[in-house]
């Protein structure tokens, strides 16, 4: 790959927003009834049923799956860089089900609508992706140090664990105040409000930005922490603030579209084919990258047995799972982001 410039740069991320654009576009016109884009701008006699068909059901969930999919993919590309684990994930580590658990806890106790005026929800989803994430670093470290790959064992019983406690929250808790769970735990793209979807939006980008602000230090830890340390990085305030960061954005759409898996995995490694290595890049890339995969999954997921729709969580799962072994037996003969 050249080097990154700013006119590579800005190119890169022009091009991925431009195929964003045309990516929402498409599949607003995509569903189980007729009405397309075409309709609303040619102002067909039925304009007013394409424009609650388009306008109210579709492109909020449209813009709700570019979220999920961009928080999912720069999270995955943040815990790759931080852990040095090209096998690393927000699902896989067992984070998304730390938040699922906690938003799944504050639902059925009903937290939601005794507090109206804060977020509990979502606070509980990352107080549950942030204590995972601390038993990840405490369980791993040996001698100081974090040795990357236990993680994903480590991850993998904590959601054993997880789902014991959800499965157990389900069976003592009465069936209405968790109405729809089932579908929310595999992942599934709500129809939300434009008002939670711009609150999200906020979350998001700032977010990225802080992110993308530390794409040099991300790019030096990748190398290991010694190397780091010896270039300037101050390697454990970089950990904690885009380890927080990246929880937080995971939290935020889990606790909203529930525990989509393998977007963190499947997105990083696609994008750093196609524009680097360069955590200055890497970062917005996977996330604009994550939401064009994650618009294109959902639209799958609710026209390919339409009128029937199927959990978006079921299309990822199905392109990942294989993704997963295939880089698992690659990365098993050699080294670090080959």
């Amino acid at each position: 790959m050249p080097p990154l410039t700013s006119r590579r740069l800005a190119l890169s991320i022009g091009a991925l927003l431009a195929a964003l654009a045309l990516s929402v576009a498409v599949c607003a016109s995509l569903g189980s009834s007729r009405y397309t884009l075409l309709d609303l701008l040619r102002h067909a006699a039925d304009e007013e049923t394409a424009q609650a068909m388009i306008l109210r059901v579709r492109l909020p969930r449209i813009l709700m799956a570019a979220l999920a999919g961009a928080a999912l993919g720069a999270a995955g590309a943040v815990f790759q860089a931080v852990l040095r684990n090209p096998l690393a994930d927000p699902y896989i580590l067992g984070v998304s089900g730390g938040a699922a658990l906690g938003a799944f806890a504050a639902t059925a106790l009903g937290l939601p609508a005794i507090v109206r005026v804060l977020p509990v929800r979502e606070a509980a989803a990352f107080l549950g992706a942030i204590a995972t994430v601390a038993v990840l670093f405490v369980l791993s470290s040996t001698r100081g140090r974090v040795v990357p790959y236990p993680m994903l064992l480590i991850g993998v019983i904590m959601n054993t664990v997880y789902l014991a406690l959800i499965l157990l929250i389900e069976t003592v808790v009465e069936s209405s105040r968790l109405h729809g769970v089932r579908l929310w735990m595999i992942g599934t793209i709500p129809i939300e409000e434009y008002g939670l979807i711009a609150a999200l939006s906020v979350v998001l980008v700032l977010s990225l930005l802080g992110l993308a602000s530390y794409g040099r230090d991300l790019n030096l830890m990748s190398a290991g922490e010694e190397a780091a340390r010896s270039l300037g990085v101050t390697v454990e305030r970089t950990r904690v603030v885009t380890v927080i960061l990246a929880s937080l954005i995971t939290a935020a759409v889990v606790s909203v579209a529930g525990p989509i898996g393998f977007v963190g995995l499947i997105v990083p490694h696609s994008a750093r084919l196609m524009f680097g290595p360069d955590h200055r890049l890497l970062v917005p890339a996977s996330a604009l990258t994550g939401a064009i995969f994650l618009i294109f999954a959902d639209t799958l997921a609710r026209t390919v047995m339409a009128p029937t729709e199927i959990p978006v969580g079921v299309v990822t799962a199905l392109c990942g799972g294989p993704f997963f072994l295939w880089l698992y037996r690659r990365q098993a003969g050699g080294g670090y982001f080959q």
